[in-house]
C-alpha cells in the first residue's frame, strides 16, 4: 500500500511510520522536514508548508491508498482535505482525541458509544466537529473516512504536563521544586506508549471493515493514579517527586485556561475498552514498561536540558510556587 502521512515525526506518527515499514508500506511524509528526528530509511518526504494552497493540492496528483491526517486542527482544514481528496484515496484517516468524549465522564469505562460532548475545552469541541463533518462526507460517499482518537500518548514528549507543558513539570522536579498533582492523585489515567499505539493503528489502514468507523486505541483497561504516574518518572530523573495536591476547580479559578486540559481530560478517572479496534485490526498488547518508556523520555530531557534547549518561564513557575504556597 501507499500510505500518505500529513505530519510524520509528531509523537504517535513517527511510532505508526516506523509499524508501517515493519508490513511493508510504502510510506511518504508531507511536513515542513525541521524536525530534528530523521525519517527512518526507505521513507520518501515530500517537503511543504500545510499553509501553501498550491503544494498541498499537489498531494492530489499522486494515487495513495491511505492518507493519514495527523495536523489537522480546525473545521477548515478538514473541508480542504475533503476537497483535495475526494475520489483520489481508498481511505482517508483522521487523528482525532478521546478528550472530545463526554465530561464529567458517566462511566468510568469509556467505549466509542460515548458521546462526544466536552463543553470546557475548544480542543475537543473543533475535533468532534470535523470528526462529524468527516462522517458526513464518508455517508454522502465523497470520502472513504475511518476516525482514530488516542487519548495520551507519548514517545519522547513529557506525559507528566497535566495542566502544563510536560517539561515545565520535568524542570522543576530536576531542580527539586514542589509540582503541582490536580485532586488528591489518586484519580486513575491511562498512558500508551507510542510504540504500543502503532501497532492496532497500521492494521486499520487499507481495512474495509475500518471504513465509516471510529475507534479509540489506548491501554486496554488499564489505568494509574496520578501520584505513581508522577513519581514514576522523577524516579526516571533520578530524583524523589514533592508532590502538592490541589483541587482542579482551585487551578482553573487561577488559569481559566487550564480548565480544557482539567476539567475538559485529566480530572476524571477513566479506562478505555479498546474492544472495537480488537476487533478490527487484532488483539494487541500494550508492551512498553511504564519504567522503561520513562526512561527514554527523561534521557532526552536531560539532553535537551543541558543543550539549552529548554528555558524556564519564571513567570509561569512563579505562578506555580504562588499557588503551592496559597495552599492550607
Amino acid at each position: 500500500m501507499r500510505i500518505l502521512y500529513i505530519g510524520g515525526t509528531g509523537e504517535i506518527s513517527y511510532a505508526c511510520i516506523q509499524e508501517g515499514l515493519r508490513l511493508g508500506h510504502d510510506i511518504t511524509v508531507f511536513n515542513r522536514a525541521r524536525r530534528v528526528d530523521s525519517l527512518p530509511p526507505g521513507v520518501h518526504q515530500i517537503k511543504g508548508e500545510v499553509c501553501d494552497e498550491k503544494a498541498y493540492a499537489a498531494l492530489a496528483d499522486q494515487h495513495w491508498d491511505v492518507v493519514c491526517q495527523f495536523i489537522a486542527y480546525a473545521p477548515e482544514a478538514v473541508e480542504r482535505d475533503i476537497a483535495t481528496f475526494r475520489g483520489k484515496v481508498g481511505q482517508y484517516l483522521f487523528i482525532s482525541s478521546a478528550s472530545a468524549y463526554q465530561k464529567p465522564p458517566r462511566n468510568v469505562v469509556i467505549t466509542e458509544d460515548v458521546p462526544l460532548e466536552n463543553p470546557y475545552w475548544p480542543y475537543s469541541r473543533a475535533k468532534a466537529a470535523m470528526e462529524a463533518r468527516l462522517m458526513q462526507a464518508h455517508h454522502d460517499q465523497v470520502l472513504p473516512v475511518t476516525i482514530v482518537r488516542p487519548s495520551h500518548t507519548y514517545r519522547l514528549h513529557i506525559p507528566i504536563g497535566i495542566f502544563i507543558g510536560g517539561d515545565h513539570v520535568a524542570w522543576r522536579l530536576a531542580q527539586g521544586r514542589p509540582v503541582i498533582v490536580h485532586g488528591d492523585g489518586t484519580s486513575l489515567w491511562t498512558i500508551t506508549h507510542a510504540d504500543d499505539f502503532a501497532v492496532p493503528f497500521v492494521r486499520l489502514l487499507g481495512n474495509g471493515r475500518a471504513l465509516g468507523e471510529a475507534f479509540h486505541i489506548t491501554a486496554h483497561l488499564s489505568a494509574l493514579p496520578w501520584n505513581q504516574i508522577v513519581t514514576t518518572f522523577a524516579a526516571a530523573l533520578g530524583v524523589e517527586a514533592r508532590i502538592v495536591h490541589v483541587p482542579s476547580d482551585t487551578l482553573v479559578r487561577f488559569n481559566s485556561n487550564w480548565s480544557g486540559p482539567l476539567l475538559g481530560d485529566k480530572t476524571w478517572s477513566v479506562l478505555f475498552d479498546n474492544s472495537k479496534v480488537m476487533s478490527v485490526a487484532g488483539p494487541f498488547t500494550c508492551r512498553t514498561p511504564l519504567a522503561q518508556g520513562f526512561a527514554a523520555v527523561a534521557a532526552d530531557f536531560r539532553r535537551r536540558l543541558d543543550a539549552g534547549q529548554y528555558k524556564p518561564d519564571l513567570a509561569l513557575h512563579a505562578q506555580i510556587d504562588q499557588i503551592i504556597a496559597s495552599q492550607p
